[in-house]
């Protein structure tokens, strides 16, 4: 039998437990609203926000990914232009030396041709020596391969070679003295020109190869980053038409525990007709 009781008012309390629970429950809702996550701290949900916190690491890191990639491929687009350039002077020294090699052509002519050709054969050097990128030049004398990071934690990395096309070289076998003055040594140079077309052309396709791997690796990198800040969103973000729903709701039965709790403490109040005469 329930007892009436000036000094433990048991409605007021039970009310008094739910309103807070309530308001408890509104508050959350609200927080949830104001910073579209569910999960917007550890105390919401340890564990959640732990492999989530986790997950945003990996996705910043994979900012130092694609600008590692950036610069790798910056420095390649460099060298790919500075070899075409290469290559296209290789063909107009071969046009003079070929033109060179006529055993009819004057003294005149042929030292006009000449000179052309050593002009040509300077911006070779030129051209290389100049195709550098925040210091780096995969294509000059002593150039050596560079690396790309390619994963969050550095395990992983793009390698690209040096392709080195100074004159005299393996590609370029053409001399940095070499000149096209006689019909010998034009004769001989067409030969030469010739194997430093292919060379550089070989050189240049293997540079072709591995920016073309820095670009799809570029683009998975963007397309990882996508997936885990989904991912990360999926665990932490608030649903807001729903968090709207329960908001309404909350606020609603906040209301009636307060009414509830008004209608309980009046509850003391009827005892006093107990004693009126």
């Amino acid at each position: 039998m329930a007892m009436n009781s000036v000094n433990t008012n048991v409605g007021a309390l039970v009310a008094l437990q739910n309103l807070n629970a309530t308001n408890s429950e509104l508050s959350k809702t609200q927080s949830r609203i104001n910073t579209g996550k569910k999960v917007a701290s550890a105390k919401d949900d340890g564990a959640t926000w732990a492999i989530a916190q986790s997950q945003r690491a990996n996705s910043q890191s994979l900012n130092a990914v694609q600008d590692s990639l950036n610069r790798g491929r910056s420095v390649i687009d460099v060298a790919v232009a500075a070899g075409e350039s290469v290559s296209d002077l290789l063909l107009s020294m071969k046009e003079k030396a070929l033109a060179a090699s006529d055993a009819s052509l004057d003294s005149t002519s042929r030292a006009a041709l000449n000179e052309d050709f050593k002009a040509l054969r300077d911006q070779i050097g030129k051209a290389v020596s100049n195709a550098d990128f925040n210091g780096t030049n995969l294509i000059k004398t002593g150039a050596t391969s560079i690396q790309a990071l390619a994963n969050a934690d550095g395990s992983s990395k793009l390698t690209v070679g040096a392709e080195v096309l100074a004159l005299g070289g393996s590609i370029v076998t053409v001399a940095a003295a070499g000149t096209i003055g006689t019909v010998t040594t034009a004769t001989a140079m067409i030969t030469t020109v010739g194997t430093s077309i292919t060379n550089v052309g070989a050189s240049l396709a293997r540079l072709g190869t591995k920016a073309k791997a820095f670009d799809l690796h570029s683009a998975f990198v963007t397309k990882l980053q996508d997936a885990l800040d989904a991912g990360v969103g999926n665990l932490v973000d608030a649903d807001l038409a729903k968090e709207s729903a329960k908001l309404q709701a909350l606020q609603t039965k906040q209301q009636l525990g307060v009414q509830a709790l008004s209608i309980a403490n009046q509850s003391s109040q009827s005892l006093l007709s107990l004693f009126r005469g």
